[in-house]
């Protein structure tokens, strides 16, 4: 199965990736190699996945474990097997949220393993203007369960144009990709939140205009 999602990644969703985006990627030599480590990034589409799973290094690819919602993509068996076993998300139960249970400890179980967890700070998607949302702690309390994991922001210009929240059909437009300098758990969760605003925020600055692909 790994090969095979080795084989997917590469030989199908990077070209995809390339043609729907041409993203220009700054600071990839920023990217965690190995794990445990966490990259955040903003989020306003599901290209933001695809972009992420497929700008690492192939020697990577393997490690790379996208947060996601469970209650979006395992509600379906067939996309619920395909999105474990080929996408190789990490399921989040949003839905339990406020329950008791500790949603966070399929992330946490990939960290342990030595994966690269992708997360999405916000929550969910935003729309097409690439304006940030409030940023969920989730995010610090991973960092908090593994102070020496590098926590390195990514931000992705353009992803909501390509494919909006709601819509199907993705419309080719060059995107941009930033990678920021990688943080720490320095004992401080709102400390570490705001750091990791301001990286974002950073990041979003120095993208360059959008173009058509």
């Amino acid at each position: 199965m790994k090969f095979l999602r080795f084989l997917l990644l590469l030989l199908v969703a990077r070209p995809i990736a390339r043609f729907l985006t041409g993203a220009d990627v700054t600071g990839r030599k920023l990217l965690p190699l190995k794990g445990p480590a966490i990259v955040a990034a903003n989020h306003n589409s599901h290209i933001d996945t695809l972009l992420l799973l497929t700008i690492f290094p192939s020697r990577a690819m393997l490690r790379i474990r996208p947060a996601a919602a469970s209650d979006y993509f395992l509600k379906d068996p067939v996309i619920g097997w395909f999105s474990r076993n080929l996408i190789g998300i990490v399921p989040v139960a949003r839905d339990r949220v406020g329950t008791g249970e500790d949603i966070l400890a399929p992330a946490r179980e990939a960290l342990a393993a030595g994966d690269i967890i992708v997360v999405f700070p916000e929550g969910t998607r935003g729309d097409a203007s690439d304006e940030m949302a409030r940023l969920k702690s989730g995010v610090a309390r991973l960092a908090e369960a593994f102070p020496d994991a590098p926590v390195t922001p990514v931000w992705i210009q353009g992803a909501g144009r390509v494919l909006p929240k709601g819509e199907h059909i993705p419309v080719p437009m060059n995107c941009a990709v930033l990678v920021g300098e990688p943080l720490h758990w320095e004992g401080h969760r709102t400390a570490f939140m705001d750091g990791l605003r301001e990286s974002l925020l950073a990041l979003k600055a120095q993208a360059p205009p959008l173009r058509w692909g």
